[in-house]
């Protein structure tokens, strides 16, 4: 994995971030970490679509967040467990995945004719 896809990973932990505190920032410090969040996310996400297929880069910074934030909901504010909700996330990751593995392949294979 190269650096510019560990920025994709590092974005959407902070979207993670600022989507838990959008919905459950209630004083100033709290607002702060959001706002710090979103800031950092889409620096991070802007960067790395200037060196990935931005499509491709987008997708996976949003499937990425969503995971990371069903899960939360589940585990630390106590959004009820549903099977179907865990399978459809997971069918996401599953596609989230193979675009990145197609992705590598299509920049590699570009490295080598260029």
């Amino acid at each position: 994995m190269n650096k510019h896809w560990v920025k994709v990973l590092v974005a959407a932990f902070f979207e993670v971030i600022w989507v838990i505190g959008l919905a459950h920032a209630g004083g100033f410090l709290e607002w702060t970490v959001t706002v710090v969040a979103i800031i950092i996310s889409n620096y991070l996400l802007i960067n790395a679509s200037s060196y990935l297929p931005a499509g491709t880069v987008y997708s996976v910074f949003v499937g990425l967040g969503t995971f990371g934030a069903v899960m939360s909901e589940i585990l630390f504010f106590g959004e009820p467990f549903h099977l179907v909700k865990i399978l459809l996330i997971l069918l996401l990751m599953g596609g989230v995945i193979g675009l990145k593995l197609v992705t590598d392949e299509e920049v590699a294979r570009e490295e080598v004719e260029s």
